[in-house]
């Protein structure tokens, strides 16, 4: 039986909380936070020295469906790119920038991965 809506919700709200913990633990300043349009939504905005990087955070409890990484999938990379679009027309400028996940897996003791560049644009 699925969660309730409201208990993935913050189970999502406290993986976000996590992974913007550790990319600070890691030197990246976090400037924004669910950052939304009408074409999609970049859950975390960070700066790595002069780089802008976009973040996905997906946590789940579970393996069965091919755990955190196997959930961005094509169509939730067009719109991770379409976000990033709008905030830097917002921005008006383009600094470098790059896409990045923190995937959170596993119930308990779970594992927090990060990846680097998983888009190119």
């Amino acid at each position: 039986m699925d969660a309730p809506k409201s208990d993935r919700r913050s189970v999502g709200s406290r993986g976000e909380a996590e992974a913007a913990q550790f990319l600070e633990r890691q030197g990246l300043a976090i400037i924004a936070r669910n950052f939304r349009t009408r074409r999609g939504e970049i859950d975390l905005i960070a700066r790595d020295g002069d780089t802008l990087v976009f973040v996905e955070v997906r946590v789940r409890t579970s393996r069965a469906f091919g755990g955190a990484a196997a959930s961005i999938t094509s169509a939730k990379r067009a719109r991770m790119v379409a976000a990033a679009g709008a905030y830097l027309v917002r921005l008006g400028r383009e600094p470098p920038c790059r896409f990045d996940a923190i995937l959170i897996d596993g119930a308990g003791e779970p594992t927090l991965t990060w990846e680097r560049d998983i888009i190119e644009v």
